[in-house]
């Protein structure tokens, strides 16, 4: 579903991307939950996270690892009741999180 997502992202946008890693994990972990804690509504599942430094707060020589997008299968997948909404919650939270990457912040973005 991520190769999916992916794939269907433009081209323009998807250029500009560089050294990020998109990973698939069951479930956020209690720091993932921790550091969005305040941004969250008490009902809502946390379906993915941005962890690394954004494009717009980098220098010159900083050292980075790999930037990575964790989508948390389990959260998407008590959400979506068939594959085409999976699909298409996934490939939102992949854009989302690229905003993050970008520099937006939660309050800059449409969702």
């Amino acid at each position: 579903m991520v190769d999916e997502a992916l794939e269907s992202l433009p081209k323009r946008f998807a250029d500009l991307v560089e050294n990020v890693l998109i990973a698939v994990e069951e479930e956020p972990t209690a720091e993932d939950l921790d550091s969005v804690e305040d941004d969250a509504d008490d009902d809502s599942e946390l379906l993915g996270i941005y962890r690394g430094v954004a494009l717009t707060e980098r220098t010159h020589d900083m050292p980075l690892l790999p930037d990575e997008i964790a989508i948390f299968r389990g959260p998407i997948s008590r959400i979506a009741s068939t594959r085409e909404e999976a699909v298409r919650e996934v490939r939102e939270t992949v854009i989302h999180e690229l905003g993050h990457y970008f520099g937006l912040d939660d309050d800059e973005m449409p969702h």
